[in-house]
């Protein structure tokens, strides 16, 4: 495995969402603070937030009030956490470096792309809508789309389905592990990311892709479609 191994016969492409093809890490984290500020405790920094963003509202509180699943009244947290982001959901949120250009290149080789996110409807639609990019898509698959959410292979599998793409000419992108192991289960080549929310202990070489990129256009550069 090598991030400069060329990809061969791939005709499209699906990409995680947060961590992948944006960057929403600071409104996560706005949300964080806002449960702390309810609580009468002061703002954690961004950076702190960052590497867990990958694990959305679990790793958030985690960070934010030290709290955890098993955690009395977590479900509540968690329901608290979550009427917060959709608060904040668009204040910040950013493409990551590049991705405009990287879906603009996409298109020139004559490629389809589609999302599969964990993140649930009632945030990803928003998203897409908010990012013309993004709404080019041929496919967005989110956590609650099927009964499953990654590292199950069933959203990958919905997504191939739904757009019409073949397992072995399809490329799947991500930057968590659960994104890689969803991937091969369901049959796709992968790529892991390690641009995007790397939790403190993530080995991406260890995952088991395809390939490994450091910034989303050296994807560009993987691609073989002949």
């Amino acid at each position: 495995m090598a991030s400069s191994a060329r990809l061969h016969g791939v005709r499209a492409v699906l990409f995680d969402l947060d961590g992948t093809l944006i960057d929403s890490a600071p409104d996560l984290a706005l949300a964080g603070n806002a449960l702390r500020h309810a609580r009468g405790l002061g703002p954690i920094d961004l950076l702190v937030y960052r590497p867990h963003a990958g694990s959305g509202a679990r790793g958030i509180l985690r960070v934010a009030l030290e709290a955890t699943p098993e955690h009395p009244g977590y479900d509540a947290l968690r329901d608290e956490f979550l009427v917060a982001y959709q608060h904040h959901l668009l204040s910040q949120t950013t493409y990551l470096t590049d991705v405009p250009q990287l879906l603009v290149g996409l298109t020139d080789l004559g490629m389809a792309w589609g999302i599969v996110t964990n993140k649930a409807r009632r945030f990803t639609q928003p998203t897409v809508e908010a990012f013309t990019d993004l709404q080019a898509a041929a496919t967005v698959i989110s956590g609650d789309s099927t009964p499953y959410t990654k590292p199950h292979p069933g959203p990958v599998l919905a997504a191939l389905q739904s757009a019409g793409f073949s397992a072995e000419s399809t490329l799947y992108v991500g930057d968590d592990e659960r994104d890689i192991q969803a991937g091969r289960a369901a049959g796709v080549r992968t790529v892991a990311a390690t641009y995007g929310y790397l939790g403190p202990a993530a080995d991406p070489l260890a995952w088991g892709a395809d390939a490994v990129i450091h910034s989303p256009l050296q994807l560009l550069n993987l691609l073989d479609p002949a």
